[in-house]
């Protein structure tokens, strides 16, 4: 599914009126009946609605979700921010359909009108925003923003219509205050200010409402944000024919581990495994080979000429290059060590292996000891920094990589020609056309050690059984996720390990 910035939303709402010919108050109409039906879903018949109402075309639909709860018998009390005289075209329409039906309308312009109103407010059973829409520019002040603060208090569920008044359509910021709903039902095409941090917060729970757009008319605008679901995720899902063996899925070479980081190395090698790749081989620093023998049974290991700390040694090079022979793709990286001789080893291995590869962790820290080594990465290539390991690729701060975690990450796959996994919340695939894919699973429990490693191992794993690099990447984050969901309703989210991640891993090829 497409998601929208404003502009690209406008657009595709006139060029419907326009070219199509679709009336905007059918539009309108569309909405407001969406907005109604989640309504319904929270409330019993006969209960009260408050609906706050702006006086542009996100009111106009708050106003036509008025008519068909009043009309379905429920109690609904609208309250106009603006003079009825100031409402415009389709909204103005909707207002005096309200009017004539003789629906219960108050005027709700000040802090004295709202303390006359304050009872009756709390007495309601839902709360219904459409004050903002995502014509909204900068903070909201005055009277509008005490109102938001008043609602907020309220401890009523409260369904946003579009998006919460207040949010940033484009950057999920409120520069001030902001609705925080329990719902939002948001019209035609997500919008990223949902999908990106604090947006998400105020958002709740998300519906995206088809109001009649023609897909010619959303493909005519040439998006390139998608949010990743279910539906995109089966279609990536590499087949399994019943007439394959192992070798039709792929032979993964991990280049991993250290001492004191061996548990990296074995959850990103069991992960590729749990996914789905037919064959795993790790390499490892030759003293703890002996351990890996005995920790991984179903993976194969390569004892590596190591470093006095027991990291993988520039010798290793050569035994490396020898064994990439038989193999497909490489993951590099997971628990490597910042010991100087192994990341001479990384900046080598890096621009020299022209096999698919996944290069994470220690390999990533690496790389931003040498960035013009980035220009070397091809096509095949997939990165998977989380926020600090990309602020180190970016000689910035994380919290310049948070504050646009789309752009960022679009300019840089774009600018190296390679597919980037920018972890975090929400985890944003980007492809060197400038595709960008924001993943929809996964929950706060994931936020611990490990986990990163199991990404590694997944994507790695999927790229093994035949994926392009941005497949294996996009479907790669959806299903770790997923695991971590499935794993979070055994365990909860508090006590979540990365091992339940990876066990729960087989069950998301059946889901």
């Amino acid at each position: 599914m497409k998601v929208a910035t404003a502009q690209e939303m406008r657009s595709i709402d006139a060029q419907t009126i326009e070219m199509v010919g679709i009336p905007g108050i059918v539009l309108m109409e569309n909405a407001g009946q969406a907005v109604t039906k989640i309504v319904k879903e929270i409330l019993d018949d006969g209960k009260r609605v408050a609906i706050f109402v702006g006086r542009g075309n996100n009111g106009g639909d708050g106003l036509v979700v008025a008519r068909y709860l009043a009309l379905s018998g429920f109690n609904v009390t609208i309250y106009l921010l603006s003079e009825a005289e100031r409402f415009r075209g389709d909204a103005k329409t909707n207002l005096q359909i309200a009017q004539n039906l003789q629906l219960k309308i108050k005027l709700l312009l000040s802090q004295e009108q709202l303390s006359a109103y304050r009872d009756e407010i709390q007495l309601c059973g839902v709360i219904v925003d459409s004050i903002f829409g995502t014509g909204l520019k900068g903070a909201v002040r005055g009277f509008a923003a005490e109102l938001i603060a008043f609602i907020n208090s309220t401890g009523k569920p409260i369904v946003a219509v579009d998006l919460p008044s207040g949010l940033d359509a484009d950057t999920g910021r409120a520069e001030s205050v902001c609705v925080h709903a329990t719902h939002t039902v948001t019209i035609g095409l997500p919008k990223r200010g949902l999908m990106l941090y604090p947006g998400a917060d105020f958002t709740g729970t998300l519906t995206v409402a088809d109001i009649g757009f023609p897909q010619s008319i959303i493909d005519a605008q040439d998006i390139k944000v998608n949010w990743v679901q279910k539906d995109e995720a089966n279609r990536l899902m590499p087949p399994r024919p019943r007439n394959s063996h192992k070798g039709t899925f792929g032979h993964l070479f991990v280049i991993a581990g250290s001492v004191g980081l061996t548990g990296a190395a074995v959850l990103a090698s069991e992960a590729a495994l749990r996914i789905g790749a037919g064959m795993v081989t790790l390499g490892i620093p030759k003293s703890l080979n002996p351990i890996m023998e005995e920790k991984l049974t179903e993976v194969m290991t390569i004892p590596l000429p190591e470093t006095d700390s027991q990291s993988l040694a520039l010798k290793a090079k050569s035994k490396i290059f020898d064994f990439l022979e038989r193999t497909d793709v490489v993951a590099i990286g997971p628990g490597l060590s910042r010991n100087p001789q192994t990341i001479e080893l990384i900046h080598q291995l890096s621009a020299e292996i022209k096999l698919p590869k996944v290069i994470d962790a220690d390999g990533l820290n690496a790389l931003s000891e040498k960035r013009e080594l980035l220009n070397q990465l091809d096509s095949q290539t997939i990165l998977t920094p989380h926020p600090g390991e990309m602020a180190r690729l970016l000689d910035c701060s994380p919290g310049e990589v948070e504050s646009d975690r789309i752009d960022v990450a679009q300019q840089f796959a774009g600018k190296y020609g390679l597919t980037l996994v920018l972890k975090g919340v929400p985890t944003v695939v980007a492809s060197a056309s400038g595709e960008i894919h924001i993943n929809s699973t996964g929950n706060p429990g994931m936020a611990t050690a490990g986990v990163g490693d199991v990404l590694t191992g997944v994507i790695a794993g999927l790229l093994a059984q035949g994926l392009k690099p941005v497949d294996a990447a996009v479907l790669g984050a959806y299903l770790h996720g997923l695991a971590g969901d499935i794993a979070a309703e055994k365990v909860g989210k508090s006590g979540l390990i990365a091992g339940d991640v990876l066990n729960m891993l087989p069950k998301t090829l059946d889901c």
